[in-house]
């Protein structure tokens, strides 16, 4: 029996799976998150951890098996913690952006160019490196306190194994990782004076990185010594339970955002900053990742302007009675500035082409389709740098819509297949952990396990080449629309 554990953004799921990737158990409890300003996004690590040890003694006991390994996966964050390993404040969540005149720092002291060539992604506010100088600017008292910076799966295996370890995928995270070298940065770590015995050891995804401490053993009904897994990002640790293993296959996930996922051979990494590149469980694979703030995001905004009386299946519903291309209606999904760069603060949402004659259903169905735009901006930036899909997998909450996938399939011009089992990071982790103690022969085979199709949707040829030229009108909207930087104080 392996178990995989999310220390997820509302509440730690864990799930208990056997060998041929059948969950036998599974238990989630939800923790707080606070916003004690704006921009401000907080949770205290012991709620994690009172969370975590709840939902691991409640699968072990449900499983009632052997258990042989953990994997640990979870959101992006940190947590500053003293010499006995107690956090000197709440955790700063991947959310948060408090930290972005720490971020411009830190793109300003290293170049913007340097730090995509090594650490494969721009500086962003809610990246570790930033919140680091955060704390050194803000609260000098916490910083003077803190002996190591963890993410929060980390700051829970600390808790459960005594080490303070990471895994590369998760580690790319922080703007402090060499791509190439797949360890912490020296040339980053030094320019910006961050205390090098702050960061944890980095291990590869598939190793084995502690074991469970004694002492837990009979809280949690499971084995003293439990191998634990390094790991993966809850990004990676999703596309491992959804098959993205191998080149060709693309991920899509729409929820408040939406997101392509790629997996590559090589460190290749995007000029622009548009997509971000870090390390893959597999060791010396590398995973592409692009971002587009407000996907599902943008639905549920309109949803709520038009008074929040519809549900989202009423409103595809609405959407599918619309001919292609809404009636040369455009929707730019520009309404959620996070994720984005400071310096692409100028981006706008809007909608182009509205006359009097537009209808609800109308704008409903351009917001659909300017998600999907937006997601094939970033596809042509991986296409561009060598990625040649033959398959979108798509998941997250815009997958229970067939309209929403037909788009992605007419706008990508790919095949884009629906799950018939529904991936999780958990789920993901509890496999990777199955890789590193030997349970699985090797990734593809512990994803083949649980990695299982339902519909897949073919581009219509015509709809297709309809949305060409659509996308193309589309693709010159954002520029056009974009509100200038202001001018820097001085």
């Amino acid at each position: 029996m392996l178990l995989g554990l999310d220390v997820g953004t509302v509440g730690a799921h864990a799930v208990a799976i056997d060998e041929t990737g059948t969950v036998v158990a599974s238990a989630s409890l939800g923790y707080a998150t606070q916003s004690p300003r704006p921009g401000w996004v907080e949770q205290d690590p012991g709620d994690w951890w009172r969370a975590a040890a709840y939902v691991l003694a409640g699968v072990a006991a449900e499983a009632g098996g052997e258990i042989g390994g953990l994997g640990l996966t979870g959101q992006p964050g940190s947590v500053f913690v003293d010499a006995r390993g107690d956090p000197v404040r709440s955790a700063i969540l991947g959310s948060d952006w408090r930290a972005a005149p720490q971020a411009e720092f830190i793109s300003e002291r290293i170049g913007a160019q340097r730090l995509i060539e090594i650490s494969g992604r721009p500086a962003l506010a809610a990246c570790q490196a930033a919140a680091m100088l955060w704390l050194r600017d803000v609260e000098p008292v916490q910083f003077r306190h803190t002996r190591r910076v963890l993410l929060p799966k980390d700051h829970v295996r600390l808790m459960l194994t005594g080490e303070a370890a990471t895994d590369t995928s998760d580690a790319a995270a922080t703007l402090l990782l060499d791509l190439h070298r797949r360890g912490w940065s020296d040339e980053i770590i030094d320019a910006l004076e961050i205390p090098v015995a702050w960061m944890p050891k980095v291990h590869e995804g598939l190793e084995i990185a502690g074991g469970l401490r004694p002492s837990l053993a009979g809280e949690l009904g499971l084995p003293a010594g439990l191998p634990v897994a390094a790991g993966a990002s809850a990004t990676a640790a999703t596309a491992v339970s959804t098959g993205i293993v191998a080149g060709g296959l693309i991920g899509s996930s729409i929820g408040r955002g939406g997101l392509l996922f790629a997996q590559i051979n090589d460190a290749i990494v995007d000029p622009g900053g548009r997509l971000q590149t870090a390390c893959d469980p597999l060791a010396q694979r590398y995973d592409l990742t692009g971002i587009t703030p407000s996907a599902g995001g943008s639905l549920r905004w309109w949803r709520d302007i038009i008074g929040g009386r519809l549900g989202y299946a009423d409103l595809c519903e609405q959407a599918e009675s619309v001919a292609v291309g809404a009636d040369g209606l455009f929707f730019v999904p520009q309404v959620d500035g996070e994720g984005r760069p400071r310096h692409d603060d100028g981006a706008r949402g809007a909608f182009v082409g509205l006359r009097a004659h537009h209808t609800q259903a109308d704008l409903t169905r351009a917001v659909l389709e300017g998600v999907v735009f937006s997601l094939r901006d970033r596809l042509e930036v991986m296409r561009g740098l060598g990625t040649e899909p033959h398959q979108v997998r798509a998941t997250g909450g815009g997958a229970r819509s067939r309209l929403w996938r037909q788009m992605q399939a007419d706008i990508f011009a790919l095949p884009v297949a629906a799950m018939a089992s529904a991936p999780s990071p958990g789920l993901g982790a509890a496999l990777l952990a199955g890789v590193a103690t030997g349970v699985f022969p090797d990734v593809a085979a512990a994803s083949a396990t649980v990695a299982r199709l339902d519909h897949v949707l073919e581009p219509d040829p015509e709809r297709s080449a309809h949305y060409e030229q659509l996308y193309r009108t589309f693709s010159a909207l954002d520029p056009a629309i974009r509100q200038p930087s202001a001018p820097r104080a001085t």
